[in-house]
């Protein structure tokens, strides 16, 4: 098997011997080739894993919503799947996938909740965030006070009603504005929302909002943005295994198990400051 083949994100399984149909011919001929099919996360947020058990590490998520590939069938519900725009592999439950559809509202808040009908006080019916998607449903949009509230589907298909604002254009494409929103944001390994996010989830997330689209894991994010010796806002800092937008020539914003949040730190000041630079291994800039 050639050994460039990285099992983030290439489907193969050496044990069954089964592999995606992309794979043909960078395996063995007598491989079983599979031929992913369309489906998306339902209305909360999709755990994928490293291994078909609720106990393994989480690798990623699914934004309720996004599209997936599922690649094939695991032991007792458990399904191979596949990011979409990330090409993430990991394991993820059946019952939390839904079919594809074609969303066309993408929530630009950090955090917002789906209603049973138009009004703050009616039930919640889904916890969505940024990147979540969502359909417009027939019908007009109802005034409540101030508030336009939207007829929308779940990604179930179920009805529901969000607040215009929560799929408003942010207001701001620069990386390093939207990483600081994300300040205080609980550190969650595998995690890529305001609800919870790790190092490489919020880069990904915050370039996204400037219409850069990133690898998922920090190594990845390094291997794939030219290295620039001096930093300036925007920019990535990279560390063993970890992550963090530069704010200016200096100061990092990052999730991080140190704090188990998002926060600010000034390279080489403090105790985490001078850990940080000492194990600083480069920075990255998107390509001019």
């Amino acid at each position: 098997m050639s050994t460039e083949l990285d099992p983030r994100i290439h489907a193969f399984d050496a044990a069954t011997r089964t592999a995606d149909i992309a794979l043909r011919g960078r395996v063995g001929d007598d491989w079983t080739f599979v031929t992913p099919h369309a489906a998306q996360a339902g209305n909360a947020r999709v755990s994928l894993r490293a291994a078909p058990d609720a106990d393994s590490a989480q690798v990623t998520e699914a934004l309720p919503g996004e599209p997936v590939e599922v690649l094939w069938e695991g032991p007792a519900g458990w399904q191979r799947v596949r990011t979409v725009h990330d090409c993430y592999l990991g394991w993820a439950r059946t019952e939390h996938l839904t079919a594809r559809t074609s969303p066309d509202l993408v929530v630009s808040a950090l955090r917002a909740h789906a209603y049973a009908g138009p009004k703050v006080s009616r039930p919640l019916r889904a916890e969505l965030c940024r990147g979540s998607r969502v359909t417009r449903a027939d019908g007009n949009a109802v005034q409540d006070g101030h508030r336009a509230w939207l007829p929308v589907h779940l990604p179930d298909g179920a009805e529901a009603w969000v607040q215009e604002v929560v799929v408003e254009p942010m207001g701001t494409t620069d990386p390093a504005e939207l990483a600081l929103r994300f300040v205080d944001t609980p550190y969650v390994w595998g995690g890529r929302s305001a609800w919870g996010l790790d190092c490489s989830g919020l880069s990904q997330l915050v370039y996204a909002a400037a219409g850069r689209t990133l690898p998922r894991d920090a190594d990845q994010q390094q291997a794939a943005l030219p290295s620039v010796e001096e930093p300036r806002r925007g920019d990535l800092a990279f560390f063993p295994g970890h992550v963090g937008v530069m704010l200016d020539a200096n100061r990092v914003v990052h999730a991080n198990a140190t704090h188990m949040r998002v926060t600010v730190e000034t390279l080489g000041d403090g105790d985490y400051g001078r850990r940080l630079a000492a194990d600083l291994s480069g920075f990255g800039r998107w390509p001019a």
